[in-house]
């Protein structure tokens, strides 16, 4: 494995812990800055919705950086935001902050998808991909319990500095272990990355990417509510649920890279196929602990075994100028989240109950199924009838 995919993956880590992490602190939080539950849940969807502007602007601004350069300015300013965070004084602040480590989420994932996949032999970029992924998987497994139980002993800002230090240290591995051959060569510009777009599949690989990562994390947003009103788990025993979840989480991220490397459409039918199965025997067997617990790891590792699989079909599809591509994959995923969180939201408004966001998310999964059914099948059509045509081609300068 090269050092260098180390050196991402603990960005990434970082990263990870700094979305998840404060959805465990924010009762310290609000309590400190003296505001409600509502006004300190805006620390979450602030940072989701600035990783979407990030995502497109930095990794648009970023297209004549050489990607290595840009992967050590989003570090630095990934470190600014969370040190601001340990130091702010007021909650408005802490929520400028949080948006300023955000802007770095989307575009470091994006240009870091590059990156990875350079790092490799083409036959193994969809596991260098899921290696860096890796980080983002073991702040849930890891670094969110812990980095919770620090901040309740210590105060939550010991949380913030301990990110900082991780940001430090991913900033120097980064600037040591990726090699400047594989990073090096800026993108080819603003014109050419934005061409990507023309093409259909990368749309469609956007659209699998929306519904099919929504589908699982819109289902996870109100996973508590599953768990203690229709499972009958008390509060306390969810965040260790949570981690069987994570490790459902990390299992798939590695095993989907794998899968991918042999068969991008495949792999994605296959997963897409069994995480909307899983969805509806979740919603089916709610009420039973065991198969809650059961589904809810399956949940996990068959949502985030597509992770892999989704970002290198984009960038297969955009090679020619893939980075701005990828950093829209990753706003994808984060739209993904937003849409399937709405959508469950409502469900439970209009009182069908906590197992309604399964019924959304399997419905949400089965729409990715389609369009990468409908993606692979004009895929081969795209093939086939460009080799006719070389064919014919050919046969046409043959002497007569």
């Amino acid at each position: 494995m090269p050092a260098g995919l180390i050196a991402l993956a603990l960005g990434g880590f970082g990263i990870g812990l700094t979305e998840f992490v404060i959805a465990g602190l924010l009762p310290e939080v609000a309590a400190d800055f003296h505001v409600d539950e509502a006004a300190a849940g805006w620390l979450i969807s602030g940072y989701a919705l600035a990783v979407v502007v990030g995502a497109l602007g930095l990794t648009a601004a970023a297209t004549r950086i050489p990607r290595k350069a840009a992967l050590l300015g989003l570090m630095v300013l990934f470190i600014a935001g969370n040190l601001l965070s340990a130091l702010v004084p007021s909650y408005g602040v802490m929520l400028g902050g949080r948006v300023l480590a955000a802007l770095c989420h989307g575009a470091f994932f994006g240009i870091g998808s590059v990156v990875a996949a350079g790092l490799v032999a083409p036959e193994k970029q969809a596991r260098a991909i899921a290696v860096m992924f890796t980080g983002l998987t073991a702040a849930n497994v890891l670094g969110v319990p812990f980095g919770t139980l620090l901040g309740q002993a210590l105060g939550w800002r010991s949380t913030f500095w301990a990110i900082t230090v991780i940001g430090v240290v991913a900033l120097i591995g980064i600037a040591i272990l990726v090699p400047r051959s594989a990073a090096d060569t800026p993108t080819a510009g603003l014109r050419s990355e934005l061409s990507a777009f023309r093409s259909g599949q990368v749309w469609l690989s956007l659209s699998a990417t929306v519904l099919g990562f929504g589908g699982m994390f819109g289902a996870f947003t109100y996973i508590a509510y599953t768990l203690t009103g229709v499972s009958g788990f008390p509060s306390a025993a969810v965040p260790w649920l949570l981690i069987l979840f994570g490790l459902g989480l990390f299992t798939g991220n590695w095993v989907g890279g794998r899968l991918a490397d042999r068969s991008i459409d495949g792999t994605l039918m296959w997963l897409l196929a069994a995480l909307a199965v899983v969805l509806v025997a979740f919603a089916l067997v709610a009420g039973l602990p065991v198969g809650a617990v059961i589904a809810l790891v399956l949940m996990g590792a068959f949502g985030f075994a597509t992770v892999p699989a989704l970002q290198l079909r984009v960038l297969s599809y955009a090679s020619h100028a893939p980075t701005l591509a990828s950093g829209a994959n990753i706003a994808a995923f984060n739209l993904g989240n937003a849409l399937g969180a709405w959508l469950g939201g409502l469900t439970i408004a209009a009182g069908l109950g906590y197992t309604s966001p399964l019924w959304v998310g399997a419905a949400m999964t089965v729409g990715a199924l389609i369009v990468v059914v409908f993606a692979a099948t004009a895929a081969r059509r795209g093939r086939s009838g460009t080799e006719q045509g070389a064919q014919a081609t050919s046969e046409s300068t043959l002497p007569v």
